[in-house]
């Protein structure tokens, strides 16, 4: 009854949690990292064949984004999670794997040029389609047996259409333990979607701490604050250009627009436009409108029932086609132009950037988190001039935040939902958080709360049946200011394969070890001495 810390320790995306429990291995999330890593990823420890199934908390990349490779590479067992995700994930995974073929041709164009060797997709099309045929959908609430002596079930976190905390119940030779992984857990009254359920107990809880430091302040009148900034760009003749994730924030973002449009806010400007240009924001859209019973807040279900789309309104034009994006900056009309990646670092938003960081009379507005690293968090930052498709483009256009927008839960918040337990868990695993937060948070819950609490890196092991740690380590720091050794994904993919069931016995052995040592303080100073004269004795030789 193991729990390895695999991605997202002392870092905010890429996460990956593998169970081992009852002879099954079950990864909790299998997402990418994304923006600029600062610890080194230890690889999961057996094969990806090994894994028997993968619980899902929601669909954004930094959750599910590797799940492709990991049907790639072997795994054959079921991944399940809400309905809403598994629709979510259908197209995101699709669109990520266009991604990721695009990249590789990008890289490939370039890189023949200088005699280097092509690089490889993470994965393909193909790859994601055969991931969304393994899902599997519940409902919130339905308790399920996953394999003998394994129960979960799903409860709404509120942080997107269909995100879940995950309840999970294990058995083991007489002794049940509860784990409960919060997933992203989201910020109250947020519209669309119901706030996050609060869970009353657990023997072990894994929380994230995205916002572990970071108070969002009152609620903001998000109409109002919105409606200024559209009202003093259009005056001035700009654009409102918003770099938003196509999944979650764009829908809140035309949720707000509505609303100014319904109630005739915009003075000199009453039909102006609203682009999306983004096709993966549009079927988002979509899904957000075909699932709503369950999932849809009481207010949004008022104007659903009263046969009012709450996400849609005169004037909102999707673009689909790179034809239609294109023509997009060819519109000399003032307009908002919603547009992903939100973090900027990939998609059609950088060419709108391109267009519109120049001048003054625009504004480019930020409505999410900005990782550390990417072009989003440089702007943000208050950088005077960024490079976009190799040119440099000055940034004359005003920046700004919608603040209190963020689908993740405050320091608040998260307190709000770990207090929710009726009895203290006998430890709090802090994870999904920057360095500084997940540390600081952590050391809150134990220094404020009395909650026994611990930030882990990766790699790290913990043994849930003897409340005990198998392995702890320190976190290898990612190098900066040297060029590292670039393998191509073929590769790390080929030795991974190759080296991960021998490592993962290796690593069993280790561990079953370390067990053995712990229980031992009582015996006799000779077995101890004797023993400590074989672990050295067999070190050496192995050096």
């Amino acid at each position: 009854m193991k729990l390895i810390f695999i991605g997202a320790a002392h870092e905010v995306t890429g996460s990956c949690y593998l169970l081992e429990a009852c002879g099954k291995n079950i990864l909790i999330d299998c997402g990418l990292e994304q923006g600029r890593d600062v610890f080194v990823n230890k690889p999961i420890p057996i094969s990806d064949r090994e894994i028997d199934a993968v619980l899902l908390t929601h669909a954004h990349m930094d959750h599910a984004g590797r799940l492709p490779l990991l049907y790639k590479e072997g795994f054959n067992g079921n991944i399940h999670s809400t309905e809403a995700t598994k629709q979510l994930c259908e197209i995101m995974l699709l669109d990520s794997a266009h991604i990721q073929l695009f990249e590789a041709e990008w890289k490939n164009r370039k890189g023949i040029r200088k005699g280097e060797q092509p690089v490889e997709p993470l994965y393909t099309m193909e790859d994601a389609k055969g991931t969304i045929k393994t899902f599997v959908a519940h409902e919130y609430g339905e308790r399920t047996s996953l394999f003998n002596g394994i129960e979960f079930r799903f409860a709404d976190s509120g942080h997107l259409l269909g995100s879940a905390s995950i309840e999970v119940w294990i058995t083991e030779e007489g002794v049940t333990k509860k784990l409960v992984f919060s997933g992203d857990i989201g910020n109250i009254d947020q519209p669309l979607i119901n706030d996050p359920q609060y869970i009353k107990d657990a023997d072990y809880v894994v929380m994230e701490s995205t916002y572990g430091t970071r108070d969002h302040g009152a609620a903001p009148d998000y109409v109002k604050e919105l409606t200024e900034i559209l009202q003093t760009t259009f005056d001035r003749g700009g654009n409102v250009v918003i770099p938003a994730f196509a999944v979650g924030r764009t829908q809140v973002l035309l949720y707000f627009i509505r609303q100014i449009k319904t109630e005739n806010l915009i003075r000199g400007h009453k039909d102006f436009k609203v682009y999306v240009d983004s096709p993966l924001a549009n079927e988002a859209t979509e899904i957000f409108t075909e699932n709503v019973r369950g999932y849809y807040d009481a207010q949004a279900m008022e104007l659903v029932e009263k046969g009012i789309n709450p996400i849609q309104f005169p004037g909102l034009i999707t673009a689909v086609s790179a034809e239609e994006s294109k023509a997009i900056n060819f519109d000399k009309d003032v307009k908002v132009i919603i547009s992903a990646s939100g973090m900027c670092d990939a998609g059609r938003i950088r060419h709108h950037l391109k267009h519109n960081l120049w001048r003054q009379e625009s504004t480019v507005l930020f409505v999410g988190h900005q990782s550390e690293g990417t072009l989003g968090k440089i702007i943000i930052d208050g950088a005077e001039q960024v490079k976009l498709f190799g040119e440099t483009i000055q940034v004359n256009a005003e920046i700004k935040r919608l603040n209190g927008t963020s689908g993740h839960a405050d320091k608040t918040g998260l307190l709000k939902w770990i207090n929710s337990f009726e009895k203290k868990p006998a430890l709090v695993f802090v994870t999904h958080g920057e360095e500084e937060s997940c540390e600081a948070f952590a050391g809150v819950l134990k220094e404020e709360y009395g909650l026994n609490s611990f930030a882990p890196f990766s790699g790290d092991c913990y043994d849930l049946k003897e409340g005990v740690w198998l392995e702890q380590n320190q976190g290898i720091r990612v190098k900066r200011g040297e060029e590292r050794a670039e393998r191509t994904e073929k590769t790390e993919r080929t030795e991974k394969k190759a080296a991960a069931p021998v490592y993962g016995r290796l690593l069993d052995t280790a561990n079953r070890l370390m067990a053995l040592i712990r229980q031992s303080e009582k015996r006799s100073g000779k077995d101890l001495a004797r023993l400590n004269d074989m672990l050295n004795s067999m070190i050496d030789k192995w050096k």
